[in-house]
């Protein structure tokens, strides 16, 4: 006897349940059981890299003022919009990001070059030049924005490169042929850190943000120390293939710091192990002239003599954010704005441009529908990051055409480079001609 099956439908299920209902529809719930779900995605995914790239249009606007290079520039802690900006011309401009207007303007505030700017506790600015003066300012708003005495004022014997105010102490640290610590009470330093047999110029101190009694500076002679205050003396010191122009401390991660290199590289190197980096971040075809964390710790902005900025995610070192604009000349500082949205940075043309820190992202109000398919879009473009046209897209970046045709010459002096190392080790005794990982090659020493 042979079984047959036959599928039974019962007609009430197909059927409206009460006159005027509309018809049943059986619906498929798991899309993963659809056929053409993964070519749907992968649709949606294509779709989402390419407005990403559409839409992106970093460039906000720019904070004039200046009428020469702008040197340097800083935030002020707890606040979204204060920002100050310090110029070759010996001016210090107060800038409120979000309203585009001038707090204060203190033209002449030094002879020659600001070259250090940090906000100290009560509404104060901290400024120093190459006149060998540190001053202090009043940064509260007021009606008259150029009044241009100051509240205080410390000489100095030699020119200063750069300054950093304490988290919590009325102290402050100057670097120039050495680390100097000042109390704004005493109108002399308070004391001087070097490290011994050392005739370096220093070229930029920063406090670390957790441990803010270890203070950590670059030279000219190719070095990173670290001093701690409490001792008054240099705790840690390595010397570097090539010098470094900035350096930045992880807001989220104490012991990591970030060094921009004159080899076209940044540096993440943790205090712990000093012998090698714990990244490098390959992209500048220029020298890296400053750099500074977000506020997350999750990423970070980078600017270079190439007039290019770029911004790195932390543990990716290749493929960052490139932004540009055909006037913006090689731009010498660069900073995060407290809420990780924007950027600024200053450069040689005398302007101080924003730039948002994600370059599609929209401004202004979203609403809940919105934001729920910005996610989706998101999630899409992560999930099919390695697919070959998703990734390419997302990739690809319009370089200057200076820039591109500096990055093909030196990835081909690069790989000559590889072949001759390759070639002389081919032709050395067994053994003897071990290849060297490139971290490895960042640090020639190491002195405490």
């Amino acid at each position: 006897m042979v079984k047959i099956s036959v599928l039974q439908h019962a007609p009430s299920v197909h059927l409206p349940a009460r006159p005027g209902d509309p018809t049943p529809t059986a619906r498929n719930l798991d899309p993963l059981m659809h056929p053409f779900a993964r070519a749907r995605e992968r649709n949606r995914a294509l779709n989402a890299a390419k407005m990403d790239r559409l839409f992106a249009k970093p460039f906000i606007g720019a904070l004039e003022g200046h009428i020469d290079a702008v040197e340097v520039l800083c935030k002020k802690p707890g606040s979204l919009s204060a920002v100050a900006s310090g110029s070759w011309d010996g001016g210090v401009i107060l800038h409120n990001v979000s309203e585009r207007k001038h707090i204060r303007r203190i033209q002449g505030a030094h002879m020659g070059k600001v070259s250090g700017l940090c906000f100290a506790q009560d509404d104060r600015l901290l400024s120093c030049g190459v006149d060998s003066k540190i001053k202090l300012w009043d940064a509260s708003p007021q009606d008259d924005i150029t009044e241009q005495r100051p509240l205080n004022e410390y000489p100095g014997k030699s020119p200063f490169n750069s300054i950093d105010h304490h988290r919590s102490d009325p102290l402050f640290a100057t670097a120039s042929n050495i680390v100097q610590i000042w109390d704004e009470t005493k109108s002399a330093a308070i004391s001087n850190l070097t490290f011994p047999t050392s005739t370096e110029t220093i070229t930029s101190v920063r406090f670390n943000l957790s441990e803010t009694s270890v203070l950590g500076s670059i030279g000219s002679d190719r070095t990173f120390t670290l001093y701690d205050i409490r001792t008054g003396k240099a705790e840690r010191r390595v010397v570097m293939q090539m010098s470094s122009n900035a350096l930045a401390w992880s807001p989220t991660f104490p012991t990591n710091v970030l060094l921009a290199s004159e080899d076209h590289n940044l540096y993440t190197f943790d205090v712990r192990q000093l012998k090698t980096p714990t990244h490098i971040y390959k992209g500048h075809v220029a020298a890296v002239m400053s750099c500074d964390w977000s506020p997350t710790g999750l990423e970070f902005v980078s600017g270079g003599w190439d007039r290019t900025v770029r911004i790195w995610k932390e543990g990716q070192g290749t493929g960052p954010e490139v932004y540009h604009t055909k006037r913006m000349q090689r731009v010498s500082s660069s900073i995060f704005t407290a809420d990780a949205r924007f950027v600024l940075t200053g450069s040689d043309d005398g302007n101080v441009r924003i730039w948002k820190a994600k370059a599609s992202e929209k401004l202004g109000i979203i609403t809940a529908r919105e934001r729920a398919a910005i996610e989706y879009r998101d999630t899409l473009k992560d999930r099919w990051k390695h697919d070959n046209e998703v990734g390419r897209i997302q990739r690809n970046r319009h370089l200057p055409k200076p820039v591109y045709q500096a990055a093909k010459l030196k990835r081909t002096m690069l790989d000559a480079r590889a072949v001759k190392e390759e070639r002389r080790r081919k032709h050395t005794r067994a053994g003897e001609g071990k290849p060297n990982a490139e971290r490895k090659k960042v640090v020639i020493t190491e002195q405490a």
